[in-house]
């Protein structure tokens, strides 16, 4: 690991990425965990927690788009961002990431779908 594979520190609570800010990277947790909130009507709503090795803001890479939530630090985190360049070399040199990825998000569709579903059959 060279020196630019060393993420940023944040300190407990303070923000990585903000809801409605525009964004173009995601971001690794190298170590620490994170919170995922969303502004809802003037109240914070937390979605989830991510921990060591997971990752977050994938989107922006696809398609450039404001943030859909607010991730911050819970305790002590570091955080490596990555942009589309970086991304794309890391994949060059080791492409079983970009299938790391690919199912994770097609996890994360797959969750987002279930949730839709539950949703809607509970509003019927």
């Amino acid at each position: 690991m060279g020196t630019s594979d060393l993420g940023k520190a944040y300190r407990d609570k303070e923000p990585i990425v903000r809801q409605g800010e525009a964004g173009d990277c995601m971001y690794v947790i190298q170590q620490g965990e994170v919170e995922i909130l969303q502004n809802r009507d003037g109240r914070e709503v937390i979605l989830a927690s991510l921990g060591t090795g997971d990752f977050f803001g994938e989107m922006a890479l696809f398609e450039r788009e404001v943030r859909s939530a607010t991730v911050r630090a819970k305790g002590e985190a570091r955080v490596l961002t990555i942009d589309k360049r970086t991304l794309l070399r890391r994949i060059q040199e080791d492409p079983s990431l970009a299938f790391n990825l690919l199912k994770e998000m097609s996890h994360r569709i797959r969750r987002l779908d279930k949730e839709l579903t539950e949703h809607c059959t509970e509003h019927h």
